[in-house]
């Protein structure tokens, strides 16, 4: 399976029909990781998911607010003294002792 095949599964499975530029955003999550940290990266790519869907924004209107947030990143400053993000160990969170017995997960 490569990208192009997951991005058409994680498509049907959310019920969303979109063309996506993964160059356009893959780039913009390194920039955030880079810059900003790790953690920015995904959190990013969501929130100009976001503001993408909200405004039903055609391709060019997508790279230009692609362009804004890439340019935000790359301009971003972390606070003097600050560990380089690479640097950092980012610990994901493990919930497999959460019990998830008969929780019901609604569809809008």
């Amino acid at each position: 399976m490569n990208l192009h095949d997951w991005i058409d599964e994680l498509c049907d499975v959310l019920d969303v029909e979109t063309e996506v530029d993964e160059g356009l955003i893959l780039d913009l999550a390194r920039a955030a990781a880079k810059n900003v940290q790790k953690t920015s990266a995904p959190i990013t790519a969501y929130l100009l998911g976001v503001a993408v869907g909200s405004r039903d924004a055609d391709p060019e209107e997508t790279e230009r607010l692609a362009a804004l947030a890439q340019g935000l990143a790359e301009r971003w400053e972390r606070p003097a003294g600050a560990p380089d993000p690479d640097d950092i160990d980012d610990e994901v969170p493990d919930d497999s002792a959460v019990d998830h017995t008969g929780e019901d997960f609604e569809e809008e």
